[in-house]
C-alpha cells in the first residue's frame, strides 16, 4: 500500500491531529463526498485522538460503480465507459495514483475488486477482518450518512447509506442491511445500527446541494455534542 495516494493523506491526517493539543479530548468530524470515507479511514485506522461523530455527506462508502451524470442503467455509452474504466482501475500504477479509482467497486468481477483494491476493500474488511479497525469504528458515538435524492454523481446513489449494487450484476442494489458486511458484521456497523449509533438523513437536490436552512437543523446538532 506504499505510494497509494489515500493511503498517504490519510497517515498525514492521523499525524497532524495526534499532535494537535486541542483535540485531545476527542473531536467530531464531517466529509463531503469523498472525503468522507477518507475520514471513516481515520476513524478506523487512527484512534489517537478519538473521533466522536463522523458525520458523511454524500460519501462512497461502498465506492462507486458509475461515471458522473450517466444513467448507467438506461444508456450503452455508459455501460462503455464503465467496460473501459474496468479494463484500467485495478491496474497497481493506477490504484496507487489517481484518487477515484481507489473507490473504483466493480461488482461484476469481485475477485478482482477485493484482491486489487488497495484502499476501499481494505477499509472495508473485504480481505479478512482487521479487529482493530472494528474497535476503532465502534468507538464513534454517531455515524450519520446524508443521501441526495437527485443525486447525478454519485452511481449507485445507496453508497452514501453504505448500500450498494448486489455483486454478480449491475442492476439491483441492496441496503447496507441486506449487504453480507452488515450480515457478518465485519466493520461493527450492525453493532452499532442496534446500539443507535448510525443516523440515516435524506435531503432533496443533487450532490452536495442543500439549503443552509437544511444543515443548520440536520447537522449542526450532531457538532455541537
Amino acid at each position: 500500500m506504499i505510494g497509494c495516494w489515500v493511503q498517504t493523506q490519510v497517515a498525514m491526517v492521523c499525524e497532524k491531529l495526534a499532535q494537535d493539543p486541542k483535540l485531545q479530548g476527542g473531536y467530531n468530524a464531517m466529509g463531503f463526498s469523498q472525503g468522507a470515507q477518507f475520514l471513516r479511514a481515520v476513524a478506523q485506522r487512527c484512534p489517537n485522538p478519538p473521533m466522536k461523530t463522523l458525520i458523511s455527506v454524500g460519501g462512497q462508502h461502498q465506492g462507486v460503480y458509475g461515471f458522473p451524470r450517466c444513467p448507467g442503467e438506461t444508456s450503452k455509452i455508459c455501460d462503455y465507459i464503465r467496460e473501459a474504466l474496468n479494463t484500467g482501475a485495478y491496474n497497481d500504477w493506477i490504484q496507487k495514483h489517481l484518487v477515484q479509482a481507489e473507490y473504483w467497486h466493480d461488482p461484476l468481477n469481485d475477485d478482482l475488486y477485493k484482491k486489487h483494491s488497495l484502499f476501499l476493500a481494505d477499509i472495508n474488511q473485504e480481505r479478512g477482518v482487521n479487529e482493530t479497525y472494528k474497535k476503532n469504528l465502534q468507538m464513534l458515538e454517531k455515524f450519520v450518512m446524508v443521501k441526495f435524492l437527485q443525486d447525478s454523481v454519485v452511481d449507485p446513489v445507496d453508497t452514501e447509506w453504505f448500500g450498494f449494487l448486489k455483486t454478480g450484476q449491475a442492476k439491483e442494489t441492496e441496503t447496507l442491511q441486506e449487504s453480507v458486511l452488515y450480515k457478518e458484521d465485519r466493520l461493527g456497523l450492525a453493532a452499532m445500527d442496534k446500539a443507535g449509533k448510525l443516523v440515516f438523513l435524506k435531503t432533496e437536490g443533487d450532490h452536495l446541494q442543500f439549503t443552509r436552512e437544511w444543515f443548520v437543523d440536520n447537522l449542526i446538532p450532531f457538532l455541537r455534542s
